[in-house]
């Protein structure tokens, strides 16, 4: 079960997702399904297309269920499989 104090070692391909603050103000409010990650980028499917997201630059919202859990992307802004591996 995915969990705010856990959320940073779980998998976000699958997960829904929305950009709350961005240094690139035009990111702001852009949400979609997270269909891929990098080192540094989120992939995130919208209505527009597939767009690439840089995550450091970015606070994210993301939504399993009826859950919304809020991450920061420097924290995230790592390889997933070395991310998931760290014990929360």
């Amino acid at each position: 079960m995915i969990t705010q104090q856990n959320i940073l070692n779980h998998e976000f391909v699958g997960l829904s997702a929305e950009i709350i603050e961005s240094t690139n103000h035009t990111f702001v409010g852009l949400s979609g399904k997270v269909v891929d990650e990098t080192q540094s980028m989120i992939f995130l499917e919208t209505k527009n297309g597939t767009k690439m997201i840089q995550k450091e630059s970015s606070k994210w919202r993301f939504s399993s269920n009826d859950d919304i859990f809020t991450v920061d992307g420097n924290k995230i802004s790592k390889r997933p499989e070395d991310r998931i591996k760290v014990k929360a």
